[in-house]
């Protein structure tokens, strides 16, 4: 696969109060990540950046809502997120903190 595409596929970590209680309850990690992205794609990139084994990938993706600017509606554009479950033993510390 091209490295400058697998650089590009996550966008980010989602950060929500359901994305904590997967992450404390089954060794999960959540990314919001490219519509077109696939889950071979999000399992590469996140073992690259991150130096972790994937176990498992899932995929959601979200419907904009539907939101109101004065008398007119309009819709947030669709967006992907991956749920990422890591191998026993492996973790992702997004703030670096000291070991």
């Amino acid at each position: 696969m091209n490295q400058e595409r697998l650089m590009t596929v996550l966008l980010g970590p989602h950060v929500s109060e359901k994305s904590t209680n997967v992450a404390d309850a089954h060794n999960q990690v959540v990314f919001k990540v490219r519509r077109d992205a696939t889950k071979t794609e999000i399992r590469k990139a996140v073992e690259k950046l991150f130096e972790v084994q994937v176990d498992k990938v899932r995929v959601v993706r979200q419907k904009g809502k539907i939101k109101r600017f004065g008398t007119q509606y309009g819709r947030r554009q669709d967006w992907k997120k991956a749920y990422v479950s890591l191998q026993p033993g492996q973790d992702i510390d997004f703030m670096g903190g000291a070991e």
